[in-house]
């Protein structure tokens, strides 16, 4: 079994989709997450901007290259504190998923955002209200969804209301539909009171919600300043061979998304996780 490796497309220094398509498949990668905003801001990407014209020509771009678009990122404040901005920014989240399948794509992705309209660190995040705005938010754009047959991938971290894997859990709970699945991003529920108990927070996650993970997220993290850093693949701790002894026994083919790696550091990071990926057994 191969790990099915692809990179965050706006981690590549090119803004021209067919440019960022042949440096995708040049270093062997198969698949992208596409933000638009982020890839082209010489484009317009604004709401409204978007028709199957568009999305066709990104396909073509990359599907000429044998590279897929695995994601469509939109990752949006979806419980922003002014309500007004907080429905075009949902908005904006919904006419990604009508036109996600012009992409040849089919899922569209976010994290669950900031009680505040700064994005940031704020236990502010951590209360029921909170986690409620997340649930009545992701309930509009699942109903959308579910109109086009599109998956909403929502994204955990330690910064956002939804930030351990129960919380996760209850999410899906609250919200039961299957077109709400996980964008599974390790690191990001690494914090300073589990990460020297990695083993525990991969079980729980894959015992939580395992079967509902779509896509994941390869980053890794150091502690710095007894704080949780973001750093290249291979430049940290995460225990890459939990993650793929699991992959090679439940989710073979999953597609992993290099993040937060750019260069000079991507192809080490490549040879990192495949080399991984080899000495595990997922038995």
């Amino acid at each position: 079994m191969e790990l099915n490796l692809g990179i965050r497309a706006h981690d590549i220094t090119y803004q021209d989709p067919e440019q960022i398509a042949e440096e995708v498949s040049s270093k062997g990668l198969g698949s992208v997450q596409l933000a638009l905003a982020k890839s082209f801001p010489n484009l317009p990407t604004q709401t409204g901007a978007l028709s199957p014209g568009f999305g066709k020509y990104m396909y073509q771009a990359f599907s000429k290259k044998k590279v897929n678009i695995a994601i469509l990122g939109c990752y949006i404040n979806m419980i922003h504190p002014n309500v007004e901005k907080r429905k075009q920014l949902l908005a904006r989240f919904k006419e990604h998923i009508r036109f996600a399948k012009d992409f040849g794509c089919s899922i569209v992705g976010s994290e669950t955002g900031n009680i505040r309209e700064q994005m940031g660190y704020t236990e502010d995040n951590f209360t029921e209200e909170a986690f409620q705005k997340v649930v009545k938010s992701i309930r509009k754009l699942v109903e959308e969804a579910k109109k086009w047959g599109i998956i909403v991938g929502i994204e955990g971290g330690i910064n956002h209301p939804i930030h351990t894997p129960q919380l996760m859990r209850r999410l899906l709970d609250e919200v039961p539909s299957s077109q709400l699945q996980v964008i599974f991003d390790p690191a990001n529920f690494m914090s300073m009171e589990n990460y020297q108990n990695q083993a525990k927070v991969f079980q729980e996650s894959f015992e939580l919600f395992g079967e509902r993970i779509v896509a994941i997220h390869a980053k890794d993290f150091i502690i710095e300043d007894n704080w949780i850093k973001m750093v290249p693949v291979g430049q940290g701790m995460l225990r890459y061979d939990y993650l793929f002894s699991w992959i090679k026994k439940h989710k073979p083919f999953v597609e992993v998304l290099l993040e937060n790696t750019k260069e000079p550091y991507i192809d080490e990071s490549i040879k990192y996780l495949h080399k991984k990926f080899a000495e595990v057994d997922g038995a």
